[in-house]
C-alpha cells in the first residue's frame, strides 16, 4: 500500500492509530536525518523537490499556529526546520532509493508512540492515602509552589473544564489532526494533575507545581496512541512557547542493542537550547517479579532526556519499571509510580493509576519548584539540582539512577 500525502490522515487513523493487539511499531512515513545548518536544509529541500519529484512543506510555512498535518493539503514531506529533520509519505522501496543516492541523509522509519503499556487502572472509591507521593518527595514541606513557571505537558490532552484547575493559566493546542484538546482518554488530565495539579475535593494534595503554568499538547489520539511527528511538533512548540519543564509521559519500545533516536535527541537538544528541560516515561514493559526486564524506552533513553523509573509506597521498584539495559538508555531517577491518586475527566473526577507515566509527571513537577527557586537556571543546573537533591536508595542505579525525586526545600 502506497503512503498517502502527508495531510491525508485516513492511513493514520485506520490503520495505525486503531487499537490492535499487536501495536504496530512504525507509521509507514520515514524520517531523513539533515545536517542542522540552514544551507543543508534548503538543499535538502531542493533535492526532494527535483530529483525525487516530492511536494515538500516545511515547518517555517505555519507562521501563526504549529503545525498542523491536516493542513498540509498535497505535501509529501515536512521539513522540521528548527531541528534538521524531514518527514517523507514514500514506501519503503523508494525511502531506501534516497539513502543509496549519496545525497547524505539517513532514513529511519517513524515511530508509533503509546502510552507505556499495562498501566494498572482503579477507579477511586476515596484516595485511601493515595497522595504518599506527595508526602514521600518533600513537596508539603516545599515552599515553592511552581508559581509563574511554563510547565508543558504532552499527552493525551486535557480536561480544561475540570473543577480542580478553575483559575489556573492554561494554554492548549492539539496536533491530533481532527481532535481537539479535550481528553477522551484520562491518561493526560491524570498527569498534568500529578505535575501541576493542587488538592481534591476533600482537601487531600495530589499535585506538585500548583502555582506553574499549565501547557497542554495534544500528541496522542483519545485511543491513546499517536504518531512520533506529533510529538516532535509539541516538543517544538513547547520549546518556543518559552517552557522551562517538558514532561512526556508516553514511549515506544526500544530492542536490546538498539540506539536512540536521532530525530527525538535533536528535538531535545533544540528545547535545551530554548532554556527547556525534558523529562520521560522509562516505561512499563518489565515484569520484575518474572525476571524480566526491558530496556528504557523511546524518547526517554536519547541523552538529552531524563529517564524516569516507577517507585512504591515501599521505595522498591514498581514490577513494570523498564531498567538500563541499553548503554544510551540509562534510568536518571526515580519517582512514586504506583497507586498514585490524580484528576481524571469529569464527571469522574479522579482516578488511581500506576507507571512510569505517573513518576515522570513528578519529577516535572520537582523541576518546575526548582526553576521558581532558581528563576535564572539553565536547565543543565536544574538537572544538577535534581540530583544533587535525590534522596540515594539502596537499589541498583540502572533502576534508579541518582534515587528518588526529592522537593526542594
Amino acid at each position: 500500500m502506497q503512503p498517502p500525502k502527508l495531510g491525508r490522515q485516513t492511513f493514520l487513523k485506520d490503520n495505525i492509530l486503531s487499537v490492535a493487539s499487536d501495536n504496530p511499531r512504525y507509521t509507514g512515513r520515514y524520517f531523513l536525518i539533515l545536517d542542522k545548518s540552514n544551507k543543508e536544509v534548503m538543499d535538502a529541500i531542493r533535492r526532494l523537490e527535483k530529483r525525487w519529484g516530492l511536494s515538500v512543506a516545511t515547518t517555517a510555512d505555519f507562521t501563526s499556529s504549529p503545525p498542523d498535518e491536516s493542513r498540509l493539503k498535497d505535501a509529501d514531506a515536512l521539513v522540521f526546520n528548527d531541528l534538521g529533520v524531514a518527514l517523507i509519505g514514500v514506501d519503503q522501496e523508494k525511502a531506501m532509493q534516497i539513502q543509496l543516492s549519496g545525497a547524505g541523509f539517513l532514513v529511519v522509519p517513524e515511530k508509533v508512540v503509546y502510552i507505556p503499556d499495562d498501566v494498572a487502572v482503579e477507579h477511586d472509591d476515596g484516595n485511601s492515602g493515595a497522595t504518599w507521593g506527595i508526602e514521600v518527595t518533600g513537596v508539603l514541606q516545599s515552599p515553592y509552589t511552581g508559581a509563574g513557571v511554563k510547565v508543558s505537558v504532552l499527552d493525551t490532552g486535557f480536561d480544561t473544564g475540570h473543577p480542580d484547575f478553575e483559575g489556573r493559566k492554561i494554554t492548549t493546542t492539539s496536533f491530533v489532526p481532527d481532535e481537539t484538546i479535550d481528553d477522551l482518554h484520562g491518561h493526560g488530565t491524570h498527569c498534568i494533575g500529578i505535575a501541576c495539579g493542587a488538592g481534591d475535593d476533600r482537601g487531600d494534595r495530589y499535585g506538585v507545581a500548583s502555582g506553574a503554568y499549565i501547557y497542554a499538547g495534544k500528541v496522542m489520539s483519545n485511543l491513546g496512541s499517536g504518531a512520533q511527528s506529533w510529538i516532535l511538533n509539541g516538543m517544538a512548540w513547547a520549546a518556543k512557547s518559552g517552557c522551562k519543564v517538558l514532561s512526556m509521559s508516553l514511549g515506544s519500545p526500544v530492542s536490546e542493542g538498539e540506539r536512540y533516536d536521532i530525530a527525538y535527541e535533536r528535538a531535545a537538544q533544540f528545547a535545551l537550547s530554548k532554556g527547556t528541560l525534558t523529562v520521560a516515561a522509562a516505561g512499563n514493559g518489565s515484569r520484575r517479579s518474572k525476571k524480566l526486564f526491558d530496556p528504557v524506552a523511546s524518547p526517554a533513553d536519547c541523552p538529552s532526556i531524563l529517564a524516569v523509573g516507577a517507585l512504591d509506597p515501599a521505595l522498591q521498584v514498581g514490577d513494570f519499571s523498564n531498567r538500563a539495559v541499553n548503554p544510551s538508555g540509562l534510568v536518571d531517577m526515580a519517582a512514586p509510580g504506583v497507586d498514585i491518586h490524580s484528576s481524571w475527566p469529569m464527571p469522574a473526577r479522579y482516578r488511581t493509576l500506576s507507571g512510569t507515566s505517573m513518576s515522570t509527571a513528578f519529577v516535572a513537577g520537582i523541576a518546575a519548584l526548582l526553576f521558581e527557586k532558581y528563576p535564572d537556571a539553565t536547565p543543565a543546573v536544574i538537572e544538577t539540582e535534581l540530583r544533587k537533591i535525590a534522596r540515594t536508595l539502596p537499589l541498583p542505579a540502572e533502576d534508579v539512577g541518582e534515587g528518588l525525586s526529592m522537593a526542594p526545600q
